[in-house]
């Protein structure tokens, strides 16, 4: 892997990289203002470490060991019981945040809507009560596709109450990606709306479950948040209004008794091969790692107005937007509003208008503003801003220059976190008032050992490319691959020992690492994770494609763009209308993120002689560069 990397290249990642220094009053004001310390006390007790950070939430019953350990698989806070939900509202409802907003939400109409921590409260067991009213129980599943309102934040927890196991699909999804996801988790209950909005168009959601639920025998029953005037019918027995059976339910629902290793939710990330894979989130480590995190990288304080721009349809929104900042007590911003609509000013605008201090949103976005220009920002007050990051993929030094110098005026902490749906939380950054290099995450943080290695598990020097593994367990790890054990024990066994990520990636002298990218078939679009097996499989389902290859391209704004490659059935020919009618198709079948750019109609693709595509040699052409060892082609 190193090799591919020139001496000069090394020589710069390692050694010409800027370093900007924070006012050292953030050091001085942060909850952990000495990183090294920190990182050290973590080192000489680990398991101490993880204790002191849950000791610091409510258990119902206190755990008899921190951690076991069976490599390849974990249970932390052994026999503690809890509900994530009591610690999330419960807890601050009994103490002097009762009043405090909890969540802050504009919609894209202007509406505003603000619920405090009680008001969450109650929605939450008005809702959950009304779940429980139809036969939901502790360990169903409920499938939630949602667009981003309060009431899809007040579902998951709502869920999570109660014991049931939440499977939340991005609203963007199309009816073939919401049915595998529905059939795979044996969904009881699917909660949706007639409409979501984005970008001043409509898109109707309901219609979308309507055709995904057919061949659904799991689904008992849809509930639907009416949006739109005049209100669409629902089919009496199978389809419930959401504020009606809410309206009808009683006040008090006392939180179900969790065991820590009990399933919390379950979130489907695309993987390099066949369909998305259901990771398995649990109760205790998953609260304990968001909790933590929340508090401890982005220096939560009480007076903080947090934005996170993602949807909790990935894994950004559930632990970034509803469950590690309500833990800490915190006051969230959601909205509908994306970055570009009414204009390129709306993101800026809510952040004067609402004092945001804390904002966290996805080199996409940054690129796209930097694109726009300095004017956009420029008319708008953003000195509430304590805090910028991003999320979703690797920040690029250009685009942190541009955040650091025209939003953080500067001065402003940048957090460029790595982590996975996989880890639940945040892995690599640079914490608060340490020295930040552009183009780097940063160090583990405090709780987390990773490294760079070789193909063999040896450590690569500094300024060498290698692949990123975590070298322990940690307490948000994903528990298991939702009825496919192999596909979890991959994690682990790629390389003996280690958790093994999936990225490549370089170390610094300092111990910085740089996020090179994918090591395998997953493309990054503007942060989200598409399997290339996804795409394929959708393209084949047309009746014209008899196979095809995809592959990921450098894209300007979204990091990456998808490109096909498609053979035709006989009978087909290619054409432009061809090329716009799959397009069209993936459209609808997995959602407008998943369209590719370009598709190229070819007549062969290079494989092994098993009949494995080697994409990388069609990434290699499509680049212009040397695509490597070749001995493995069919011809």
């Amino acid at each position: 892997m190193g090799s591919t990397m020139t001496e000069d290249f090394n020589v710069r990642l390692v050694e010409d990289v800027k370093t900007y220094t924070p006012d050292p009053q953030y050091k001085k004001n942060a909850w952990m203002g000495d990183y090294q310390k920190a990182y050290n006390d973590f080192l000489a007790d680990k398991d101490g470490f993880w204790a002191k950070m849950a000791s610091e939430l409510e258990w119902i019953r206190p755990w008899t060991s921190v951690k076991e350990w069976n490599y390849p698989y974990a249970k932390w806070f052994i026999k503690a019981q809890l509900n994530i939900t009591a610690n999330c509202l419960d807890r601050h409802v009994k103490g002097q945040r009762r009043n405090k907003a909890a969540l802050i939400w504009r919609g894209e109409n202007g509406a505003e809507r603000i619920f405090t921590y009680q008001q969450l409260l109650g929605k939450v067991m008005r809702f959950a009560n009304a779940l429980k009213k139809i036969g939901v129980k502790k360990g169903d599943r409920v499938c939630i596709y949602m667009p981003l309102v309060p009431e899809q934040m007040i579902a998951m927890l709502a869920c999570a109450r109660i014991g049931a196991v939440h499977s939340v699909v991005f609203g963007g999804f199309g009816s073939a990606a919401l049915k595998m996801r529905i059939q795979d988790a044996s969904a009881k209950v699917v909660i949706t709306a007639d409409i979501g909005m984005r970008r001043g168009k409509t898109i109707q959601l309901k219609s979308i479950v309507d055709e995904a639920i057919v061949d659904c025998s799991s689904v008992e029953h849809v509930i639907v948040l009416r949006r739109q005037d005049p209100q669409i019918d629902l089919r009496p027995g199978l389809e419930l209004d959401f504020r009606e059976i809410m309206a009808g339910a009683p006040q008090e629902c006392p939180a179900e008794v969790m065991d820590a290793e009990d399933p919390l939710f379950t979130l489907y990330t695309s993987g390099s091969t066949g369909k998305p894979k259901g990771i398995v989130h649990t109760c205790g480590g998953y609260m304990v790692g968001t909790y933590y995190t929340s508090k401890y990288v982005f220096d939560m304080k009480d007076e903080d107005i947090f934005w996170c721009t993602a949807d909790p349809g990935w894994i950004t929104g559930h632990s970034y937007i509803v469950y590690g900042p309500l833990a800490v007590g915190a006051t969230v911003f959601m909205s509908e509003l994306t970055p570009d609509y009414p204009d390129a000013g709306s993101y800026w605008g809510l952040i004067e208008e609402q004092k945001i201090t804390i904002f966290y949103t996805a080199p996409t976005a940054i690129r796209m503003f930097m694109k726009l220009g300095e004017i956009w920002p420029n008319k708008y007050d953003l000195s509430s801003l304590r805090i910028i990051g991003s999320v979703g993929e690797p920040l690029n030094p250009e685009a942190f220059e541009w955040y650091y110098h025209v939003i953080g005026k500067d001065k402003i902490p940048i957090l460029d976190t790595w982590w996975q749906t996989e880890t639940g939380m945040h892995m690599i950054t640079t914490m608060i008032g340490e020295p930040m290099r552009p183009g780097f995450a940063g160090r583990p943080i405090p709780g987390v050992e990773v490294d760079v290695v070789d193909k063999d598990g040896n450590s690569v020097p500094p300024g060498t490319g290698g692949l990123l593994v975590v070298k322990s367990p940690w307490p948000s790890m994903l528990r298991m691959v939702w009825k496919d054990d192999a596909r979890y024990r991959v994690y682990w066994e790629t390389l003996k020992g280690v958790y093994t990520v999936g990225d490549l990636a370089v170390k610094g002298k300092d111990g910085y690492i740089m996020i090179l990218g994918r090591s395998d078939d997953i493309i990054v679009v503007a942060g989200h994770n598409i399997g290339t097996a996804e795409v394929e499989s959708s393209l084949v389902s047309h009746p014209a494609v008899a196979e095809s290859a995809v592959i990921g391209k450098p894209d300007e704004l979204k990091g990456n763009s998808i490109k096909a490659f498609v053979i035709l059935r006989v009978g087909f020919s290619s054409s432009d209308k061809l090329r716009q009618d799959l397009m069209y198709h993936v459209r609808m079948t997995l959602g407008p993120i998943a369209v590719p750019q370009e598709i190229d109609f070819v007549d062969k693709l290079p494989k092994t002689r098993s009949g494995k595509i080697m994409r990388r040699v069609l990434k290699a052409k499509e680049m212009g560069m040397d695509p490597g060892d070749i001995s493995t082609l069919e011809e």
